[in-house]
């Protein structure tokens, strides 16, 4: 995901109050604790969007919504209570009204509410209301703080059909409240899992979270973490010295290459194409037809969910662009001109693809398609 310019406007009083012992997972840490920030999220892009969630301890909740594609920034912190700008002892004291939560900085157009939602409820015990797993009382409990009225309808319709899935054998009981004043916690709080990972690791291996998640979810946790691990992200040092100057200039610069002067722009022969970086399966040789205009076109996706769709206002138009979802990769654009039934014409830069022929997906590890071509 391309990091976008998200200007925070904080605001900081300082409440000096040393923090003699704080205790997580049995450890023992000494340090000074010179309370919290208030922020308020100024989005110079006005088409990004904030989400609050508490979920308990609030280093378990940052990795999860740090590795999703859309989302930029996940800030630990403190909301919901009445006191301005505690600190992290005047919070675990209970005595705020305060609960440890993040605040997810998100691009819509990417991630939705909705898919948000999703994963924070993989994330807890929404069954129970006084804390969350090792850490008890009501600031480590779970609440949802919405922004706006769409928020407010989606976080209910989820929480309710989750009530209904018979996932949990008790009553969902995570409320869902008006998001209010959000305070950054101290710094050695915000990524703590990547500045102390062997603490880190102590503690959630004792916490009992993920005892828990492995036993609510089983195979489907497990399908997902894998599939998180199946497209992983390479820095653009690395990508410059493994693509071509086309490739990187398309999928990282959001290039254009040559009509009739690419790789797939006829290629008639049975298969896939996966994205150039990181190997997603994206469209199939079977919804691919001669447009006319000198690129490889498609009819439809091969996997959908691996397609993102982003407004396009450059070369003073208006277009649809499309990206990879897992890799971020600029694809090509979409436009509505292509063949019934769907009228739409998926044209990609044959440089953001690698073609995999049919007799060769099973070895490829795509066997999954491999049916789709038997005849």
């Amino acid at each position: 995901m391309k990091k976008r310019n998200v200007k925070m406007i904080m605001s900081i009083v300082l409440i000096p109050s040393l923090v003699f012992v704080m205790v997580k997972g049995g450890e023992a840490l000494f340090t000074r604790s010179s309370g919290s920030t208030a922020v308020q999220a100024n989005y110079e892009d006005e088409n990004l969007s904030a989400a609050t969630f508490a979920g308990g301890c609030f280093w378990c909740m940052e990795p999860p919504f740090e590795k999703l594609d859309g989302v930029l920034e996940v800030i630990s912190g403190y909301t919901g209570g009445t006191e301005e700008n505690p600190s992290y002892n005047d919070v675990s004291s209970g005595k705020t009204g305060h609960v440890e939560s993040v605040q997810i900085v998100y691009d819509p157009a990417v991630v939705s509410y909705e898919e948000l939602l999703d994963v924070y409820w993989k994330q807890v015990d929404p069954t129970d209301s006084d804390g969350q797993f090792v850490d008890r009382g009501k600031q480590y409990s779970t609440a949802i703080f919405f922004h706006n009225e769409d928020q407010k309808m989606a976080a209910q319709a989820s929480k309710e059909k989750l009530d209904q899935s018979g996932r949990f054998d008790q009553k969902i009981v995570t409320p869902i409240l008006p998001a209010s004043t959000f305070y950054m916690a101290e710094d050695y709080h915000q990524d703590y899992y990547k500045k102390n990972p062997v603490r880190y690791e102590y503690y959630r291996n004792h916490s009992g979270r993920d005892l828990f998640l492995e036993k609510t979810w089983g195979d489907e946790l497990k399908k997902e973490q894998a599939s998180d691990k199946a497209y992983p992200k390479r820095s653009k040092e690395e990508l410059k010295k493994e693509l071509t100057d086309i490739q990187y200039e398309v999928t990282q610069e959001d290039g254009t290459e040559k009509a009739y002067d690419n790789e797939y722009w006829d290629l008639k022969d049975d298969g896939i194409y996966v994205d150039i970086v990181s190997g997603e399966p994206l469209f199939s040789s079977l919804d691919k037809y001669d447009s006319g205009t000198g690129w490889p076109s498609f009819t439809k996706p091969l996997v959908k969910e691996n397609i993102v769709e982003k407004e396009d206002r450059s070369f003073f138009s208006v277009r649809t662009e499309v990206r990879s979802k897992h890799a971020d990769s600029h694809l090509g654009h979409v436009f509505d001109d292509g063949p019934e039934p769907a009228g739409l014409r998926y044209c990609m830069n044959s440089a953001a693809m690698r073609f995999v022929p049919a007799e060769d997906l099973e070895t490829e590890g795509y066997g999954e398609f491999a049916a789709l071509f038997k005849k």
